[in-house]
């Protein structure tokens, strides 16, 4: 009915002329003496062939309009999709939108090529840096201080870390980046990621509990792996004393330390970009940038980041799947 309805507003001028033309005819035919119901037989031809002719430019009009409102729905529409123009001045909008679409296309296009230059630039920048960074380990497995050595070897892993930070941040944000959406074996990245951070759980007397767990995940392993490293990494930043733990609840891995917890008010903003909350500006090393990340692929795999956490007592990250994503051994 609305759409009957805005149709008849636009056909407002030729119901009028119609109406105007009758009154005319009816004047003139009294004038001359013509019978009345010949000048009423002749309006009511002239308006059933008007509605006649109406009746189908409305269906031309009902049908491009569903066209229309279809393609409102998709998320890319190509101009030749679009129905035919019917007049000169639909004619003229299409051409229009032509052009528009070209300097987007064209825009798009820089943007890409921009965002890939750069992708270039910091993975060869990535590789550079890690010849010095594997000259730096040789030197110190040459190292007569044994507790300097482990230091500084502490402090390269950090580096190491940093670096895959930034290369994983200009990855995220590239066009160019794909997911390869496979099943992966949850323990497999689990033991991996704990054998990566085992010198600093060695140097910081932590230990870790972890059982194993039995389930597979349909999701793309190497960012569940980074986005585990970057939840490990902070239980181990603000977890002096106590214990760091690892297992299955129900369809989500958590990660539970017993460290400096996170006020309940910063909760909600965790993962935030650059916010890092009363904790963070307690160590000004803090950026949040890695909470940020892992916000944001979990997203892009299909899974989501909660926590629960109380000041002085610990933090539990979960990692929560969608059940469609859980399949077992």
């Amino acid at each position: 009915m609305k759409i009957f309805l805005t149709y008849l507003n636009n056909c407002k001028i030729p119901i009028a002329l119609w109406i105007l033309f009758g009154l005319i005819n009816i004047i003139i035919g009294y004038l001359y003496q013509v019978p009345l119901e010949r000048s009423i037989l002749w309006l009511a031809l002239c308006g059933f062939i008007g509605i006649a002719a109406a009746g189908f430019h409305f269906y031309n009009y009902y049908s491009s309009h569903k066209e229309l409102t279809f393609h409102q729905a998709q998320t890319h529409v190509e101009i030749e999709q679009l129905p035919s123009p019917a007049n000169l001045i639909e004619s003229d909008y299409q051409a229009l939108l032509e052009k528009l679409n070209a300097a987007f296309s064209h825009l798009e296009n820089i943007k890409t090529q921009n965002e890939q230059e750069i992708l270039d630039y910091f993975t060869m920048w990535v590789h550079q840096i890690k010849i010095p960074i594997s000259a730096l380990h040789l030197i110190l497995q040459d190292e007569d201080n044994d507790e300097v050595s482990e230091e500084m070897k502490e402090q390269l892993f950090k580096i190491e870390q940093y670096v895959e930070l930034i290369l994983q941040y200009v990855r995220l944000g590239s066009a160019s980046t794909d997911y390869h959406f496979q099943k992966v074996d949850l323990d497999a990245i689990v033991r991996e990621t704990i054998k990566k951070y085992a010198p600093i759980f060695i140097r910081k007397k932590l230990p870790v509990h972890y059982e194993g767990i039995d389930q597979q995940i349909i999701t793309d392993s190497k960012w569940l792996s980074f986005v585990l490293e970057q939840i490990l990494s902070n239980a181990l930043k603000y977890t002096n004393d106590g214990s760091i733990s690892i297992y299955l609840e129900k369809n989500a891995v958590v990660v539970e330390d017993t460290g400096i917890g996170i006020h309940p008010e910063d909760i909600p903003r965790v993962g935030e970009r650059n916010f890092t909350g009363f904790t963070g500006r307690q160590h000004k090393s803090a950026s949040g940038i890695g909470l940020h990340l892992s916000k944001q692929i979990l997203a892009k795999l299909g899974h989501r980041i909660k926590i629960e956490s109380e000041p002085k007592k610990g933090t539990k990250v979960f990692i929560v799947f969608d059940p469609k994503q859980i399949t077992t051994k």
